[in-house]
């Protein structure tokens, strides 16, 4: 019985979180539907059956990866960086005490 309660609130929550869940809705959004039941169940044991507390950690958890989102394209800002970057002229031997160290001849990033 209490197997099929929680199951019964797992379903309302995929509900309110999906608006009118669908099978496509559990295909596509595989990891939104596992943060779900995540909420709910861990170690095999339901944590979890309030469906208001449960749709409130989901859209904190939605909203904190929407913030992360723009740190995404942080590696193609930093190429596009050293790229728009005015370097002199690259040394081409760097002396460090009793270490030369020679550099090769590296193509243009432009």
């Amino acid at each position: 019985l209490a197997f099929f309660s929680s199951l019964q609130v797992f379903v309302e929550t995929l509900d309110k979180c999906f608006e009118n869940v669908c099978e496509l809705d559990l295909i596509f959004h595989v990891d939104k539907v596992h943060n779900i039941l995540a909420e709910m169940v861990m170690g095999g044991m339901v944590l979890e059956t309030n469906m208001n507390e449960i749709v409130t950690q989901i859209d904190a958890q939605n909203k904190l990866e929407k913030s992360e989102a723009g740190l995404a394209g942080a590696p193609a800002r930093a190429v596009s960086a050293v790229k728009n970057m005015n370097l002199p002229e690259i040394p081409r031997n760097i002396n460090i005490g009793d270490i030369s160290i020679k550099v090769p001849n590296l193509p243009s990033f432009k």
